[in-house]
């Protein structure tokens, strides 16, 4: 019987999750299995696609439905409703469930990647559903962070307030990007960060996996710092998405 699986949100031409699955649907001899892209312009536009896509199976959620897509789900996983969050859903019986492995999978990747031993702190930028898993992951992790977004409010400084305070950026020796600022295909974008101050004890990790360097992350290595992109993310969550799916 035929299951289709795939990813929505506003641009997923960019994303390496149609090739992810498709290569292992191809391995595990899986002839029925499909993984699509379904761009959609607003969220309300699911409610077509799951009315009409025969044999939909589960959903990855990208950028910016992670909030937005809880009001069609029947059913939340507690963890997800605790970040506020969905990056998954598993459609069984007609019944949508939303879960969120986006936390779990940075969780992993950054505790593997930072030094052992050394106490940081730590500036998100960005403040949505992406964001959110990185704070719950942080918090697991007992680092200290602080959120940076265009706009002020209760405990959210503004990108302005780096450039008045340099010493809130020197002082903050991991950066996290959840923003889509330098996505492809707009790859001549990037949060203000005023790199003069970020040298060679910062760790830089940017969510984005395409490009593999987006501007963000060459500037900080020019700067010193050591970097990372979202590639090891995207796969670790995936799998964790297969296994949702099949559970």
């Amino acid at each position: 019987m035929e299951k289709v699986f795939g990813l929505i949100g506003a641009t997923v031409s960019h994303s390496f999750s149609k090739n992810y699955f498709d290569e292992k649907f191809f391995r595990e001899g899986l002839r029925d299995y499909h993984y699509e892209l379904f761009p959609l312009t607003t969220i309300k536009e699911i409610e077509a696609l799951l009315r009409d896509t025969k044999g939909l199976s589960g959903l990855n959620v990208t950028i910016p439905y992670k909030e937005q897509v809880i009001q069609y789900l029947d059913e939340v996983d507690g963890f997800a409703k605790k970040i506020g969050a969905v990056n998954v859903i598993r459609i069984k019986d007609g019944k949508l469930k939303g879960f969120n492995t986006d936390s779990d999978a940075f969780f992993e990747t950054i505790e593997k990647w930072l030094p052992e031993n050394t106490t940081f702190k730590a500036l998100v930028l960005g403040t949505g559903g992406s964001s959110k898993a990185v704070q719950e992951a942080l918090k697991k992790l007992n680092i200290e962070f602080q959120l940076v977004s265009r706009d002020a409010r209760k405990g959210v400084i503004t990108y302005e307030d780096l450039q008045k305070n340099p010493k809130i950026v020197e002082d903050a020796k991991l950066i996290v990007n959840t923003t889509p600022l330098g996505m492809s295909p707009n790859t001549e974008a990037m949060p203000p960060v005023d790199f003069e101050h970020i040298g060679a004890e910062h760790y830089i990790y940017d969510l984005i996996y395409n490009p593999a360097r987006t501007l963000f992350l060459q500037k900080a290595e020019m700067a010193g710092a050591k970097i990372k992109n979202g590639l090891e993310m995207l796969h670790v969550q995936a799998e964790k998405s297969w296994t949702i799916w099949n559970n």
